[in-house]
């Protein structure tokens, strides 16, 4: 019986689009070269997260959808999106594209949130702070997080 709730729920997730049913979403953030990568679930939170060249993109996402088969992929509609969407067509997911405003900001503040400046640099104010490596990851993480949190339904480009 639960069985069929669950598939009754998918297929009308699916013919709505209604994405307020998913759990679990991969999230790119696109760029130029290189891309952030996250898988996260509603129920167990970040379950991967990741930067990787653009051109391995397609290899890690269908790396993540293997392992963790989500319930369909979020990308970001900055820099390098439609390649992003271009190498990501080939998941057999719904694919949808959020708007990726202020994640940057945001992601940077997550990054200290896990990694709290140590010595003089914490006597910096964390919004003059850079962090010290790409945090491309944090900014997909956000971006699943809208996904799977948003009252708002994103725009369905593949699926």
């Amino acid at each position: 019986m639960t069985i069929l709730i669950l598939q009754f729920l998918r297929l009308f997730e699916h013919q709505t689009g209604n994405v307020l049913l998913m759990n679990c979403v991969l999230a790119v953030d696109p760029g130029r070269s290189k891309c952030g990568v996250a898988v996260v679930s509603k129920s167990e939170g970040v379950l991967a997260r990741t930067i990787v060249p653009l051109d391995a993109l397609a290899d890690t996402a269908a790396l993540f959808k293997a392992r963790f088969n989500p319930d369909a992929a979020a990308v970001g509609k900055g820099t390098g999106g439609s390649e992003a969407l271009r190498l990501l067509k080939s998941l057999d997911i719904p694919i949808y594209v959020v708007d990726e405003k202020h994640t940057t900001a945001m992601a940077r503040s997550k990054y200290f949130a896990d990694h709290p400046p140590r010595g003089w640099r914490r006597l910096i104010p964390k919004g003059l702070l850079v962090p010290p490596e790409p945090y491309d990851d944090y900014a997909a993480v956000l971006i699943a997080e809208s996904c799977l949190y948003s009252t708002e339904n994103p725009q369905q480009v593949f699926g």
